[in-house]
């Protein structure tokens, strides 16, 4: 274990605690309840959790859990990080430097804040960054080969996996989301969700076969592609 695991799990906690989330399924488990916390503390993969943790953002607009994903995987990642009043000068991405024109170029900030951003455009944004993005769309893969793939981007030191799902599918409220993976606990086959946007739900443990039916959904902006998950990389 970590030594400093159980300081971030206390300040995610906290953060979670303050805020006026909706309610949650009986099915989920939410990572600042006692059992969600034990979860953590005992799953076999969470080393991003912490890479993450340390980076984490809430989105800013509705539809920006793409950017805000997109800003915590890079600063994870040390990717060389531009000037940015949002963060006081201190050359980390957040949610408006992580628009530049070559993102731009894949899909315009103005079209995205109407209609967020699908899996293959979330992809072709980390490539505008110069970052690898593997795309995985669910009718393409399956249950085991997406735990197996998530389980080991969690646990590695170069990658990390985002999920594009809907909200629907895991009991949440409503349409389409994305949100990076923090851990898995193996004991009861759940991954946890670091949601980025935390003034609707907390980080949550999910399922695995739960969260690949809700990424295994037609994302109707796509031509009716399924939505599924990346593996990010340098």
């Amino acid at each position: 274990m970590r030594p400093f695991l159980s300081g971030l799990l206390l300040l995610g906690s906290a953060i979670v605690a303050s805020a006026e989330t909706l309610p949650l399924p009986q099915s989920l488990i939410a990572l600042n309840s006692a059992e969600g916390g034990r979860m953590l503390l005992s799953s076999e993969a969470n080393a991003d959790y912490f890479d993450l943790g340390i980076h984490f953002t809430n989105q800013v607009h509705p539809a920006f859990c793409g950017p805000a994903t997109i800003a915590m995987v890079l600063n994870a990642l040390e990717v060389e990080r531009p000037k940015s009043d949002m963060t006081l000068g201190l050359g980390l991405f957040d949610q408006e430097n992580v628009f530049t024109p070559e993102t731009e170029a894949v899909k315009p900030r103005a079209v995205l804040e109407r209609s967020g951003l699908t899996l293959d455009e979330l992809a072709g944004m980390f490539g505008a960054h110069s970052v690898q993005a593997k795309v995985h769309h669910a009718e393409d893969s399956s249950l085991d080969a997406f735990r197996s793939a998530a389980t080991a981007s969690i646990e590695d030191d170069v990658s990390f996996v985002l999920v594009n799902y809907l909200r629907a599918g895991i009991g949440q409220e409503r349409g389409g989301h994305i949100s990076p993976l923090g851990a898995y606990d193996a004991e009861t086959d759940r991954f946890l969700i670091l949601d980025v946007s935390r003034y609707k739900y907390p980080p949550v443990w999910v399922e695995a076969a739960t969260l690949f039916d809700a990424m295994n959904t037609p994302d109707s902006d796509n031509d009716n592609r399924s939505r599924g998950y990346l593996l990010v990389s340098r």
